[in-house]
């Protein structure tokens, strides 16, 4: 199968094209640099040349698929880069990618769509569940409402699937590679105490999915996966924490009301100063990783034939073979 990947100098991109390309298909990978293109070839994708946020025209390969991960992810900043990126650039993708013959349309969206503004705990929620394009999360707004596009783009000839993961974790993430700094600098704090149900997704059972997807599954559909063990944001984040030799029992822990009014007046001041990057804390992000937020994947291990077949002990110990140095480094810190 010829299969173009979007965002494949990221996380998932970056352990997503190996796989696919091992299992015998032909990779393109959309990048708008040109200083990607070595690494690109050498993940096994041949780079092509594109901007998801430009208004030119895509021109892409003939292909059989797309698979979507490229989105713009930030906890605070103006609303308008998220849709112009995640929203627009979906659409133009889509477009693009009919015009170059493909029959399959795999999309990564978050499972985070489902969160209300008001910070209501999720359990076990399924995909009946409503979405909210409106929320005050740029990125959640504008991941449901790229969702919305995808799957009503379905149709004979194009087979369009979104696949919602929650927190996705695995070795080099941008949330384990900043927990040090985090800890270690006095800025991280639970929300009371972490002790509520957390769902998560390692990255490689997220490559297991979109194999899934690419072969299966009724189109126009949306579909929750996660990993197999079910465990608390506390859990996480010391089992995160102790593979990069850290420990989490002096951390402190503010309730959740709190959290939220300290994310509000962090977001205003980084909008008047504007500040680069994320605040240390945002109402965002505190809403997303704040609550208990427990979802059901039944229907993708139904439909799909999802496992999630790595473990939480295998994801772990798949950390110490790329950061035993800065276990090493944390440790002489202390």
């Amino acid at each position: 199968m010829r299969i173009l990947v979007t965002g494949g100098t990221g996380f998932l991109g970056g352990h997503l094209i190996p796989k696919l390309a091992g299992n015998g298909h032909q990779l393109f990978a959309l990048t708008r640099s040109a200083s990607s293109h070595a690494k690109l070839r050498a993940l096994g994708a041949s780079p092509v040349d594109g901007d998801l946020e430009s208004s030119s025209p895509l021109s892409l390969p003939a292909v059989d698929a797309v698979v979507h991960t490229a989105a713009l992810f930030r906890f605070s900043e103006p609303r308008e880069p998220f849709f112009r990126a995640n929203v627009d650039g979906t659409a133009r993708l889509l477009a693009s990618a009919e015009k170059a013959g493909a029959r399959i349309f795999v999309h990564i969206s978050a499972a985070g769509v489902i969160m209300d503004d008001a910070g209501t705990p999720i359990r076990d929620a399924d995909e009946s569940a409503p979405t909210f394009p409106n929320h005050f999360s740029a990125y959640l707004a504008s991941k449901a409402q790229a969702e919305t596009i995808v799957l009503a783009a379905n149709k004979p000839g194009l087979r369009t699937l979104a696949l919602r993961p929650p927190a996705l974790w695995g070795p080099g993430d941008p949330f384990s590679r900043a927990l040090p700094q985090a800890i270690n600098s006095g800025q991280f704090s639970f929300i009371d105490r972490g002790d509520y149900a957390f769902a998560t997704c390692h990255v490689d059972n997220v490559v297991e999915a979109v194999h899934c997807a690419l072969e299966r599954g009724e189109g126009g559909r949306a579909f929750f996966i996660t990993d197999q063990e079910k465990l608390t944001f506390r859990e996480f984040i010391a089992a995160l924490a102790s593979v990069q030799g850290l420990s989490i029992e002096k951390l402190r822990s503010i309730p959740y009301w709190l959290a939220v009014t300290l994310g509000r007046l962090m977001d205003a001041v980084w909008a008047v100063t504007r500040k680069e990057g994320d605040p240390p804390i945002s109402r965002s992000m505190m809403r997303m990783i704040g609550r208990e937020f427990n979802v059901n994947d039944a229907a993708a291990r139904r439909e799909l034939g999802y496992v999630g077949t790595t473990s939480r002990s295998a994801g772990l110990r798949g950390y110490g073979e790329v950061l035993p140095s800065t276990a090493s480094a944390v440790r002489a810190n202390r």
